[in-house]
């Protein structure tokens, strides 16, 4: 148990550590956009700019789901990459659909699979909300309906 607890804190931080790289060159990349970015407010635009902002912060929780499934490979948890990925991803979502499951051996490092996908989530929802808030506080509203 003490080694899973040891194995699950080590990926854990891992993890925090690739969404926080996603997180800050995301950033980087919204400041470099900035401009276009701020500029008059639009529906269209904007969907536009919340989709690359969900759509790199998943990237970053595939990476992730990419690590937890190399962790499994290396502790011969599974037999194919594929399995082990598709598990990762499953539990790290807490789906758990209950079509693979861990031997009891397992149990504990695939709750703290879980464990770090809320925490992941929660972090991405917390950035999502509070950039697209900082990014629809500094555009000018729209002069006419139909825009926003």
């Amino acid at each position: 148990m003490l080694e899973q607890i040891v194995i699950g804190s080590f990926v854990i931080c891992g993890t925090v550590f690739i969404q926080a790289a996603c997180i800050s060159s995301l950033t980087a990349l919204l400041q470099g956009l900035s401009s276009w970015i701020y500029a008059e407010r639009h529906f269209i635009k904007n969907t536009w700019i919340l989709s690359l902002i969900v759509l790199w912060l998943v990237i970053g929780l595939v990476i992730t789901s990419w690590l937890w499934s190399a962790v499994y490979m290396y502790l011969d948890v599974f037999d194919t990459l594929e399995e082990a990925w598709y598990f990762s991803i499953v539990t790290f979502a807490t789906l758990g659909y209950g079509d693979i499951v861990l031997d009891t051996n397992w149990r504990i490092l695939s709750s703290m699979t879980a464990l770090n996908g809320l925490i992941l989530v929660g972090l991405n929802t917390a950035y999502l909300a509070q950039t697209f808030a900082n990014i629809r506080s500094r555009q000018p509203h729209p002069e006419h309906h139909g825009k926003d």
